[in-house]
């Protein structure tokens, strides 16, 4: 059944990726892409991919202050890198389940659900970054009223999220209780050792309840999202004759939010189609330059994904089948809890 499921979000996926190259390539003259791509300045790439690894470290950097320092900064590195090039080849987005898997790896290993409820707290900030962006926007002129709406509910989302997981974190002994009344309500619950769940969850977000340790993790990404900012201000200029700050914090914005569209490994097609959206929201509506400039834009991002990816799996030792493996095995040892648990009871 699960299979089934997972085919039908693959094919979902496909049909999508599909559709958006179909009406990409409906709206553009080959001849003026082509000549957009032989002008381009091709000089400005290579300043955009040291802006691009720089906030690499930062995010791993980051990483590590939500785990509590409780992986060395090269591994969280390697760790990183590996997920986000997993994201970008294999199929349902399984690089964050890798991530976590090889972490059970460290010495000492972190626990499943605490490296968990740090990415949560990742996804959350990353989020709160993209709304970040897209207020920026908002100063310099209006936007369409979907990407409005699509801000303001991230920000709802994300605000909500961050008080959720505060408050959380600042009150373990409530949370263990309506843990325990959850159980009462639904006994099953007993064989996943909610207690043990939790207490690995709330590690996860001790950070969160420390001042100093919280202004780290909020300076971190702030360096982080400023550093792709400015990778992909650059970036213009290899297309443009100038820079757009208003349009760079779009796109970047919009390209994130494409990425958690279904779509075939490495969202070709919507990652694309968001970008020149972005733009032609700001009166840059020359389709072939646009998607010029977007095809270069996700290249050169998996272009780097690809090589601090491949450095990634050789620092942690272990193929790509073997990452699959490890991440179905990691699946499966904790269904198996679960059913001894049942048998036991």
């Amino acid at each position: 059944m699960k299979r089934l499921k997972h085919w039908r979000i693959q094919l979902l996926g496909a049909v999508v990726s599909v559709l958006a190259i179909y009406y990409i390539l409906t709206q553009v003259d080959f001849a003026i892409l082509s000549a957009s791509l032989q002008q381009a300045r091709w000089g400005y790439v290579l300043p955009t991919i040291a802006f691009l690894l720089i906030g690499l470290v930062t995010r791993a950097m980051r990483w590590r202050v939500l785990l509590s320092g409780g992986l060395p900064l090269k591994r969280a590195f390697s760790m990183m890198n590996v997920a986000y090039l997993a994201n970008n080849v294999l199929p349902l987005r399984i690089g964050e389940l890798a991530r976590i898997y090889l972490a059970t790896r460290a010495d000492p290993p972190v626990p499943t659900f605490k490296s968990a409820s740090t990415i949560v707290v990742e996804r959350l900030l990353d989020l709160l970054s993209m709304v970040v962006l897209v207020a920026l926007v908002l100063t310099v002129g209006p936007l369409p009223p979907e990407i409005q709406a699509a801000g303001l509910f991230s920000a709802v989302v994300a605000l909500v999220g961050f008080a959720c997981l505060i408050f959380l974190a600042r009150n373990r002994a409530l949370a263990g209780r309506w843990v325990q009344r959850l159980v009462h309500w639904l006994p099953f619950l007993n064989r996943i050792n909610p207690d043990k769940r939790l207490d690995d969850i709330l590690d996860g977000l001790v950070p969160l309840t420390q001042l100093r340790t919280l202004a780290q993790v909020f300076g971190l990404t702030a360096i982080s999202w400023g550093f792709s900012l400015a990778a992909g201000y650059i970036l213009m200029f290899a297309f443009y004759p100038q820079g757009d700050w208003a349009a760079t914090a779009l796109y970047i914005a919009a390209a994130a939010f494409a990425i958690a569209v279904p779509a075939v490994p490495g969202n070709v097609g919507p990652y694309e189609l968001s970008i020149i959206g972005a733009l032609a929201a700001l009166g840059y509506t020359e389709t072939e330059t646009a998607l010029a400039f977007a095809v270069v834009v996700h290249a050169a991002n998996v272009f780097v994904h690809a090589g601090t990816g491949v450095l990634g799996f050789i620092q942690e030792g272990v193929s790509l089948e073997q990452l699959t493996t490890g991440v179905q095995g990691m699946r499966q040892q904790q269904i198996g809890m679960v059913v001894q648990d049942a048998k036991r009871d």
